[in-house]
């Protein structure tokens, strides 16, 4: 399906969809409201005018309108064009056919149905119309916003910025919390007030999203940001390619959030009757702090954002660090055996099983060629999912098909099908020679998909796929895409990845599957609808992990976050962690293991039995319950804590960790959060080595445990306590 096809089936879809919906347009101003069961978007329409925002906080009704506006009104443009008044950030620029570059939009109407509204704008003088989206569901308090862009013109329209929603808010003293980082450093977070200019939060690097700088952040509207106090406003762009946030303030009040693909190389050219739609912006609205922002998109995420969000995630070994690439049949039975042995449900195995005229023994050579290395496993993959299944295992995979060596039978078969211009020298990643695939290319795409379906007629009962991705488009540049396209790359290969994904989707929906890229550098919610789980970093060093973990549940639910327990010392610190830190460290997501289990010795082995006995039994509190961090890590006071809640407050698991030690350093009292106040809990701590547990067993009113708190003594360091309670 070529990048065309996509567009204009969507445009089908889309005009369905409308037909269906109930019109409304008037001659005079209108509120609109977009509620969720919390929070309010209210905008004033107005047909032959500019849609603006008046008001997003907490839930209102129509009767309260007039307090907006007799309190002052935010009254910001809901999607400013260039070409008038253009000396803020605008959220639209486009060329039209006789060369104006100015665009003035005004409402022709506005629908409502269900949980969608769409206000429809055109163009004053040309046949180019935009119509705002709005979608919020009752399952939570997110709010979808995208636009749907169409040219009438008789001749083609550059769009040169065509950004997916705009939010404005007045607010003195506000706060910006938003996340970066590198290999193995994924999500660090900064904070920082706002204050007067432009704050832009790009990704340049084509294929992985968050690496670098993460398209997820926070505006806090009362200062310094709080964890579970405050008015917060979150949003995140879902788009697995190039974006560009941008926070404009003016003066000290006025502070605009613009979202959306970036506009830097990526001229899109819409032929005369081509639509484009944008990707969704997810915004949302708490006054219970930054928690109460990350709990609605938890709870969005589990309500169909993550592929089967409602399912319990699986305790798995993967093979990697165990073994790296010299994997083998024998090998993988011993490392099944053990994972067996200490009650875990799936074994992964990881790069290096394939290549045949070119071996993976290292990774400057075979992707692309994925056909079974039979040197190291001479019956095939068939005889790994047996041997699994043999054992009462579940059975997993590793590829990595959007990208390709140069030493490989694919590149010699297909050297077009890479991303690069065919005047320039290729620039290769990993390895001296990983190239990226061109999935603008619709035959790309269909062998992408190709590899995924040999994979399953193969192994008919294959469970799961950890789906790969470890270089950035290097090489600008598309043998496929026309001369007068080459701008189009940057969006048409994410266009044609969602077209891939889509596809296997539909033909393997319960196939598990992980999204890795370098780690955690393509996590985002663009590409969660389709995936699992992600692998939150390379990383496994505890210590270290506690703070990439911190910042990426901000935004993202603890059961899609793969956290494995590694080999001490950490192959990436060298750092010496107690294995039950690793253990606790690794509960608070999905929980896996990253080692071979043989290299434990026996008490360690008896050790991780009981914690993995223990994570299957605090396994629903953790993925389907709402998320609650108390101490921050970036707090740098040596400790942190969190604690995770049932929906009817009924079970909850309380952790806390010491990662830092010298003397002096008091552990801190510690407050729990998102308990009923009225109600009793037992306490039971596990795997505890402190010989201070003097409430154990004991009962504690929900209240006393949120506003006084308990002792409960961290001494050295790597010392940490995890504490279930449940209510009685």
């Amino acid at each position: 399906m070529q990048t065309k096809n996509i567009i204009n089936t969507n445009m089908k879809l889309w005009k369905i969809a409308l037909m269906a919906m109930t019109v409304s347009v008037a001659g005079q101003a209108e509120n609109v409201f977009v509620n969720t069961p919390k929070t309010t978007l209210m905008l004033n329409v107005n047909e032959g005018h500019t849609p603006r925002i008046s008001y997003y906080g907490s839930r209102i009704d129509a009767a309260q309108a007039h307090e907006v506006y007799e309190a002052g009104a935010v009254n910001g443009e809901a999607y400013p064009a260039f070409g008038r008044n253009s000396f803020d950030e605008t959220a639209l620029s486009v060329t039209h056919a006789d060369g104006n570059m100015s665009t003035e939009l005004a409402v022709t109407g506005w629908r409502t149905e269900g949980d969608m509204t769409v206000i429809t704008m055109k163009d004053r003088k040309y046949n180019f119309f935009v119509d705002l989206c709005y979608k919020a569901g009752e399952g939570s308090d997110v709010i979808e916003t995208w636009t749907v862009i169409r040219n009438g013109e008789k001749k083609a329209v550059k769009m040169e910025q065509y950004a997916s929603g705009v939010m404005t808010f007045r607010q003195e003293g506000a706060w910006l919390t938003h996340f970066h980082g590198a290999w193995g450093q994924e999500a660090g977070m900064t904070e920082e007030p706002l204050t007067e200019g432009l704050k832009t939060i790009v990704n340049y690097d084509g294929v992985r999203t968050a690496m670098g700088d993460r398209a997820e952040v926070m505006l806090s509207l009362d200062g310094k940001p709080q964890e579970n106090s405050g008015r917060v406003i979150g949003a995140a762009l879902c788009w697995t390619g190039n974006y560009r946030l941008r926070i404009e303030t003016r003066g000290k009040y006025r502070h605009t959030l613009l979202a959306g693909i970036d506009g830097l190389h990526t001229t899109y050219t819409l032929k005369p009757g081509e639509t484009f739609t944008t990707p969704v912006l997810a915004m949302t609205y708490s006054e219970e702090g930054k928690g109460g922002v990350s709990r609605a998109f938890h709870r969005w995420g589990r309500n169909g954002q993550l592929h089967n969000g409602k399912a319990l995630r699986e305790i798995l070994l993967n093979s990697w660090e165990g073994v790296y690439m010299n994997v083998n049949q024998e090998v993988c039975e011993q490392m099944m055996d053990g994972i067996k042995e200490l009650g875990g449900e799936l074994f992964v195995v990881d790069d290096g099983w394939f290549g045949r005229k070119y071996r993976r023994t290292h990774d400057d050579k075979a992707l692309g060629d994925w056909v079974t290395d039979t040197v190291k496993l001479p019956k095939g993959v068939p005889a790994l999912v047996k041997a699994a299944e043999d054992r009462g295992l579940k059975f997993g995979i590793w590829i990595e098909p959007e990208m390709v060596n140069s030493t490989s039978e694919l590149y010699e078969a297909h050297p077009d099908w890479v991303v690069a211009h065919p005047t320039r020298e290729l620039s290769k990643g990993r390895g001296g020679t990983q190239l990226v695939l061109d999935l603008s290319n619709p035959k790309v795409q269909d062998f992408v998909v190709s590899i995924v379906a040999n994979l399953m007629k193969e192994n008919p009962t294959l469970h799961y796929i950890k789906w790969d991705c470890n270089m950035s488009m290097q090489n600008f540049g598309s043998s496929y895409l026309t001369a007068d396209r080459q701008s189009h790359l940057f969006v048409d290969y994410h266009l044609g990845l969602r077209n891939v994904l889509e596809r296997i989707r539909k033909d393997y929906p319960e196939l598990v599957i992980q999204l890795c890229s370098s780690g955690g550098g393509r996590v985002n919610w663009g590409a969660m609808p389709y995936f699992d789980e992600f692998w939150v970093s390379d990383d496994t060093d505890a210590q270290q992990r506690l703070f990439i973990q911190w910042g990426t549940s901000h935004f993202f639910p603890p059961m899609a976050m793969a956290q494995h327990v590694s080999a001490s010392p950490n192959h990436q610190t060298g750092r010496v962690i107690p294995l039950k830190f690793r253990f606790d460290v690794a509960m608070t997501g999905r929980l896996g293991m990253e080692m071979k289990p043989s290299d434990l010795n026996e008490k360690e082995k008896e050790y991780a039995k009981k914690a993995v006995a223990f994570y299957k039994e605090i396994r629903p509190i953790v993925q389907l319950g709402d998320l609650y961090r108390l101490l921050s890590p970036y707090d740098n006071k040596g400790f942190c804590s969190e604690m995770f809640v049932t929906e009817d407050k009924s079970e909850a698991v309380f952790f806390c960790y010491k990662f830092e030690n010298y003397i002096g350093l008091e552990t801190p009292r510690w407050h729990m959060a998102g308990l009923d106040p009225d109600a009793k809990y037992q306490l039971n701590e596990f795997g505890s080595t402190e010989r201070n547990s003097r409430f154990e067993g004991k009962t504690f009113t929900g209240r006393f445990l949120m506003e006084t708190g308990i002792e409960a003594r961290l001494g050295r360091q790597f010392a940490s306590r995890v504490i279930r309670l449940k209510r009685v």
